[in-house]
């Protein structure tokens, strides 16, 4: 990512990683903020400047560590290194969190956050699990900042506790000779290619994504699959099938022996049908009322029959073609 300018709190500027980041982007403008958290000349921009604002980079300190309990893949959701994303998927569910602001935002004080993590693995009885990229993509993360590869480097001298983190992206090179002590699981999101090209912009490539996979597994990385979000299109059983015709196929026998996966059903959102029309007036419409629910406030989800008949269709075509693999939870 070549980001078109930078807003940066100025505390941000003391920290290492920030010096670093402020050298390797001289040569764009910088813009003092108050707080990452609230840039107003870019929280009242309209949303056809949605697309403009992913190119833009946020430099900041994060404020709080607190972990949140969980009970899917990992025990605690970590705030970490970054939130937002420079990819553009017309389902995010960031866009719920921040709106139009859900442009990439880094965060400098790393060492901080890695020691708490460090220290309550440390202090657990059992092996926990860290999940730090719940709000953004530490691979995409990692292409800017390294804060992937140090982390992975650090956290791997550990000798309790395992973190994880989900993907759409395939930039995984420099992540494979390291030595990271078993101690990372990676998770890779996939969707059928006709999706990801019209729904999933900026991400990659299916078989793409499919080959880092391998090669992490093939370095020895713990790994799982999320077949996520499953998104009810017109001919969705055929692209679902095909999807899991291509895992089977293109998936190493290494990556098989010790994969998990996980099932996601697409949620969406008021706030979401607003920015799509106005940033993406070509794009998908991912609203069926026909299909959908209301779930809370301003926000849908495919009706139960749906999502039963969908679950029972995935269950049977990852029985047959890849058996064996545990699906730990759909949701």
């Amino acid at each position: 990512m070549k980001p078109d300018k930078v807003f940066y709190e100025p505390a941000a500027l003391k920290y290492a990683l920030g010096k670093t980041l402020k050298e390797t982007f001289n040569d764009i403008p910088w813009i003092a903020i108050e707080n990452h958290n609230n840039i107003e000349q870019l929280r009242t921009r309209s949303n056809q400047e949605f697309p403009k604002m992913k190119r833009h980079l946020i430099v900041g300190v994060r404020k709080s560590l607190k972990h949140t309990p969980n009970h899917k893949v990992s025990d605690f959701l970590v705030p970490y290194t970054s939130s937002g994303c420079t990819a553009m998927c017309l389902y995010c569910y960031l866009v719920c969190n921040y709106n139009k602001c859900s442009y990439l935002r880094l965060f400098v004080n790393r060492e901080q956050m890695l020691y708490k993590i460090i220290k309550t693995a440390e202090e657990a009885e059992k092996d926990l699990v860290f999940e730090i990229g719940s709000n953004s993509d530490m691979v995409l993360e990692n292409t800017i900042t390294q804060n992937l590869e140090w982390t992975i480097q650090n956290f791997g001298k550990n000798k309790k506790g395992l973190i994880t983190f989900p993907t759409k992206f395939d930039m995984v090179e420099s992540l494979l000779p390291l030595d990271h002590n078993g101690r990372v699981i990676m998770r890779m999101s996939v969707n059928p290619q006709e999706i990801i090209s019209k729904i999933e912009f900026g991400t990659s490539q299916l078989k793409n994504r499919i080959r880092a996979l391998n090669q992490m597994c093939q370095a020895d990385y713990k790994a799982g699959i999320l077949i996520a979000p499953v998104i009810f299109v017109e001919n969705w059983k055929e692209l679902y099938s095909k999807l899991i015709d291509q895992l089977a196929d293109e998936l190493s026998e290494k990556t098989k022996s010790q994969l998990f996966i996980e099932i996601i059903f697409m949620t969406y959102s008021y706030v979401h049908r607003a920015i799509n029309a106005e940033a993406f007036p070509k794009a998908v419409d991912l609203y069926d009322q026909s299909l959908m629910t209301g779930r809370g406030r301003g926000k849908y989800w495919y009706r139960e029959e749906l999502r039963t008949q969908g679950e029972i269709f995935l269950r049977n075509q990852l029985e047959v073609k890849l058996p064996g693999i545990p699906i730990i939870y759909i949701v």
